[in-house]
C-alpha cells in the first residue's frame, strides 16, 4: 500500500500536471470503484483543480466550487499519467489523462466525492510537522505494540506495514513492545527515527522520479534494511532477519537489534510447535539442522 512517501511524490507529480487545469471527464470502468453519490461525479466536471492534499494514505483533488475526489489506492491500487493501460477510472484533465489500475481481482480501491474533507481524516498525528511532546503524547495516549501504533492511522498519519519495519529498525526497539512501557530515550530514538525514515524515503523516491511520473511505487525496495528482507543479512550486524507473519502482513526484524537476541513467536509456526517453539537464533539454527548432524559416529 503506498504509505506517506510514495504519497507525497504522487502529489509533487500531480501538482505539476494537473493544478489549475480543468477536469473534463471521468470514466469509470470498475462499479466498485465509486463509493459515494452526493455530491454527484457531475459537480466537479468542467472545474479547475484549486489544490491537492494529502489525508492520511489518501489522495484528495480538490475541485471548484468545494468539491473534493478523494482515492484510497490500498494495497494494489496505482495512478499514472497518460498510460494506455487497462484502467478502472480514468480522470481527463486540459492537460492529460490520469489512470488508476488496480491489480487482482479484490477491487479494494475506491473514490468518493465529498464538500467535507475533514469527515476522511482518521485524525493521526503528522510526524513530520509535531513535535517531540506531541509525538510522545500521541503514542503512549494507549498501550499497544509499537507496530500497531506505528501503522494506526487514528494516531499516526500515513504511516504502514514497510515504513514501520524501517522505523523499528532505525530505532533498534522491537515491534512488540509496549507503548506505555517505553522510556523518554526511547520515545525520542522513535521520534527522531520516524522522522528520519519519511525524510529520507521521501527524498530518495523525488530522486528517483525527478520530473517524471512514479512509475514504480512498490512496498519492497532493494534499499530496504528490514521490509521484505527475510533471511537477508542485516546490514547493521549482518544477523538474519526475521518476520513475524499475521494474516496477509509479515512483520520484519532484527533479533540482535531489536529484540536483544529474542526471536519472536510467528503466529502459524508457533502454534504448531508450541513449547518447542525456539526462543534464540541458535535454537532456530539448531532446528534447521538435519537429525544427526554434530554428532559423531561411533
Amino acid at each position: 500500500m503506498p504509505e506517506l512517501p510514495d504519497i507525497t511524490v504522487y502529489l509533487d507529480a500531480l501538482r505539476r500536471r494537473i493544478l489549475g487545469a480543468k477536469l473534463e471527464s471521468v470514466k469509470l470502468t470498475s462499479p466498485f470503484l465509486l463509493r459515494s453519490i452526493d455530491p454527484p461525479l457531475s459537480a466537479a466536471l468542467g472545474q479547475p483543480v484549486k489544490a491537492l492534499a494529502r489525508v492520511g494514505k489518501r489522495i484528495a483533488i480538490g475541485v471548484e466550487p468545494d468539491v473534493w475526489l478523494v482515492l484510497h489506492l490500498m494495497i494494489a491500487g496505482r495512478l499514472h499519467w497518460n498510460s494506455k493501460k487497462p484502467a478502472q477510472a480514468t480522470f481527463t484533465f486540459s492537460t492529460g489523462a490520469l489512470t488508476l489500475t488496480e491489480a487482482g481481482t479484490q477491487h479494494r480501491a475506491s473514490l468518493h466525492l465529498t464538500r467535507r474533507l475533514e469527515d476522511f481524516n482518521p485524525g493521526g498525528l503528522e510526524v513530520l510537522d509535531a513535535t517531540l511532546a506531541q509525538f510522545s503524547a500521541a503514542l503512549t495516549q494507549e498501550n499497544h505494540t509499537l507496530k500497531r501504533t506505528l501503522t494506526d492511522p487514528r494516531i499516526l498519519s500515513g504511516i504502514g506495514n514497510a515504513y514501520s519495519d524501517e522505523i523499528l529498525w532505525l530505532a533498534q526497539l522491537s515491534p512488540i513492545a509496549q507503548t506505555q512501557k517505553l522510556s523518554p530515550a526511547e520515545i525520542e530514538r522513535l521520534y527522531h527515527a520516524t522522522r528520519q525514515c519519511l525524510t529520507e524515503w521521501i527524498g530518495r523516491l523525488r530522486a528517483e522520479t525527478g520530473d517524471g511520473f512514479p512509475a514504480k511505487v512498490t512496498a519492497f525496495r532493494p534499499e530496504m534494511a528490514m521490509h521484505g528482507k527475510y533471511r537477508s543479512p542485516c546490514p547493521r550486524c549482518g544477523e538474519p532477519v526475521q518476520r513475524i507473519r499475521y494474516a496477509a502482513n509479515e512483520t520484519n526484524y532484527c533479533v540482535r537489534c531489536q529484540t536483544g537476541g529474542k526471536l519472536l513467536a510467528d503466529r502459524g509456526l508457533s502454534r504448531l510447535l508450541g513449547k518447542d517453539w525456539p526462543r534464540t537464533l541458535e535454537e532456530l539454527e539448531a532446528l534447521k539442522r538435519p537429525p544427526g548432524a554434530g554428532q559423531k559416529n561411533h
